[in-house]
């Protein structure tokens, strides 16, 4: 299964605080280790929300809000795209993991869909669609 892991952010990354050579060599470590064990697809640190923006949906309209944004414990300020056999190994790595913020934080682990979570609304057209933009992507 794939699991998206989501770093959230602080008030230190929201004001685009970087880490230090310490913390991103002990970062890089975990992340190789992720990577050796065929665990890791994909991650990322992101700017603050200050360089970035939201796009609201109301039916047909589209309204553009440029950051920063409030609440920051529900904001997200990096992600990895693992692949794991179970729930319990992605928490499992995500304890090995450095402390991403060195002092209080959060890290959400969610499950990304897969096609069979679709059911009947994934016909075989939709299927062959999806599997033929995985390979255009290499995933």
């Amino acid at each position: 299964m794939r699991v998206m892991v989501f770093v959230k952010a602080s008030p230190d990354s929201e004001a685009g605080v970087m880490p230090g050579e310490e913390e991103l060599a002990a970062m890089m470590k975990y992340n190789e280790e992720l990577v050796k064990a065929g665990v890791m697809l994909a991650g990322d640190g992101l700017h603050p929300s200050s360089k970035g923006a939201r796009v609201h949906f109301s039916g047909d309209s589209r309204t553009v809000v440029d950051g920063p944004f409030t609440e920051t414990k529900e904001l997200v300020a990096g992600y990895w795209l693992w692949q794991v056999s179970s729930m319990d190994e992605a928490i499992e790595w995500l304890r090995r993991c450095p402390n991403p913020h060195g002092k209080e934080g959060i890290v959400e682990i969610r499950p990304v869909f897969e096609p069979e979570d679709f059911g009947d609304a994934l016909t075989p057209e939709i299927h062959e669609q999806w599997q033929r933009m995985e390979a255009q992507q290499g995933s």
